[in-house]
């Protein structure tokens, strides 16, 4: 069971989802470092806080230090004691990277560059930046806990072929996906322009789900053979029952992005150091009302022993 409720006037996934989104944020003091990756790219980082332990937090799907679930963790964060650090995925942090490669669901590679190079106390993921870190995990098995002494994954989407289809039907096609699409054409586009990709705009400018986007680039581009290929294999949820290190996998029941049937699904095998908790309510990275509840619940969980 969890201590969440949604507030009464706030009915429904979307609305839970739509309004941790519109409501206000704190503002955070962010530093902006730049990393060269090991094969000739970049990332930025932005930090906060100059003492205590350090928690580093993972974005989801084209977000960022400035997305109101980073912020509100990091401002909660600060407040308790903690230093933090977003990295920004590439391309996410407002400068294209110099290379193709962009990043996915299951790009556990560059996360455990990054971790190894942080050694953050904790580690927290987002929807996308959960289910990489989720994963990372469950690869890292025992030698995850030599990196990492907690984890929490926000809204996952721990099965992501679910989470696709989902996303790419309805109301949520209009309300969501028609947004991520915007923002990952424009980038590739402007990847088409410099030469780092050769795809014909024309593909390009008919893409009009998620499915169709990992298909024509996400898939062929970092390895897997199309959409269906890329979802299978970048999903977290097989990786569930192989993880030693505590984390806590906290996703709402009425979640828009994956549907309730696909969670308890996805978290039928999880291993004994796995907290599952999955309020009824709370939609996407919301968990609006009742003074900032995700960001205590996350950091509370983190700050134990």
């Amino acid at each position: 069971m969890s201590a969440y409720r949604a507030p009464w006037w706030l009915p429904g996934g979307h609305l839970q989802t739509v309004y941790a989104v519109l409501a206000p944020a704190p503002r955070v003091p962010w530093r902006r470092e730049r990393w060269d990756t090991p094969d000739g790219d970049f990332i930025e980082l932005d930090w906060a806080g100059s003492d205590g332990p350090l928690l580093a937090l993972f974005h989801g799907l084209e977000g960022g230090s400035s997305s109101h679930y980073a912020r509100r963790l990091a401002a909660l964060a600060l407040e308790r004691g903690w230093r933090c650090v977003v990295p920004h995925f590439r391309g996410c942090s407002g400068v294209l990277n110099r290379r193709a490669r962009a990043y996915h669901s299951g790009d556990t590679e560059e996360l455990d560059w990054i971790l190894r190079r942080l050694r953050p106390d904790a580690a927290a993921g987002v929807s996308l930046g959960g289910n990489v870190l989720l994963k990372w995990l469950g690869e890292r098995g025992a030698a995850a806990a030599q990196v990492v002494r907690r984890a929490a994954a926000v809204s996952a989407p721990l099965d992501l072929a679910a989470a696709g289809h989902a996303l790419d039907r309805g109301v949520n096609r209009r309300l969501y996906t028609r947004v991520f699409l915007a923002s990952l054409k424009a980038k590739v586009s402007a990847k088409i322009a410099l030469r780092h990709v050769t795809l014909a705009k024309g593909r390009l400018s008919r893409v009009r789900t998620l499915r169709e986007f990992d298909d024509l680039f996400t898939a062929p581009l970092h390895g897997f053979r199309d959409a269906d290929d890329y979802w299978t294999r970048a999903s977290s949820a097989s990786w569930l029952e192989h993880i030693r290190v505590p984390t806590l996998v906290l996703n709402a029941r009425n979640d828009p992005f994956l549907p309730r049937a696909a969670l308890e699904s996805a978290t039928r095998k999880v291993s004994r150091d796995v907290v599952l908790e999955f309020p009824a309510s709370g939609g996407h990275a919301g968990f609006p009302g009742r003074g900032q509840w995700l960001a205590r619940r996350v950091i509370e969980f983190l700050s134990q022993p």
